[in-house]
């Protein structure tokens, strides 16, 4: 035989026998929200007639997908949550997200209503300002925060100054619905 193809033979089975070790994770984003269309109007006022969206009752599409709470992460800094929220440690204003005490309730459900409805004493409404990808973004961080979420899930490590450990590292805490804001104990 040909040495050249002997060669030649035996690297294209190296090369098959090493294909295996290229997997890489699926990581789908599962049946991502519908994005609102142009033709949908404009939201001025939190107050709307008619029946609750569907979403606000569902469950958070993202509440497993690491990618997308990570994203929440960054959103949460780039809609400046933290200038009331801190870094989820309470700002001041705002309570803080790491703890037990949920005023609203834990459940992905209630903590959309409160980005898009906004609560009274100082949470401002974010309805129809917010695209709905980005709202359960931000609901799967902020569960993270607390721990509500799998480790597998949370985002690893901060690239900036933590009140904290990473959301991935911390305990988990039990919510207590009807918790009192930080400044208000």
């Amino acid at each position: 035989m040909n040495p050249l193809f002997v060669r030649q033979l035996c690297a294209c089975v190296v090369l098959l026998a090493l294909l295996p070790g290229c997997y890489r994770e699926q990581r789908p984003l599962p049946g991502a929200p519908a994005t609102a269309s142009p033709t949908d109007p404009l939201r001025l006022s939190g107050l709307q007639p008619g029946e609750p969206k569907a979403s606000a009752t569902a469950n958070n599409p993202f509440e497993k997908n690491a990618y997308a709470t990570s994203q929440g992460k960054r959103l949460f800094k780039q809609y400046n949550c933290a200038g009331c929220h801190g870094s989820g440690g309470g700002g001041g204003m705002g309570p803080a997200l790491m703890d037990d005490k949920w005023i609203y309730g834990p459940e992905p459900a209630n903590i959309y209503a409160t980005i898009v409805q906004g609560r009274p004493n100082g949470m401002p409404s974010f309805g129809g300002h917010i695209p709905e990808e980005q709202l359960w973004q931000l609901v799967a961080y902020v569960r993270s925060l607390s721990g509500q979420l799998g480790s597998a899930v949370a985002p690893a490590r901060s690239d900036s100054l933590s009140p904290g450990k990473a959301e991935q590292q911390r305990q988990k805490e039990e919510p207590r619905e009807g918790g009192l804001p930080q400044q208000a104990q």
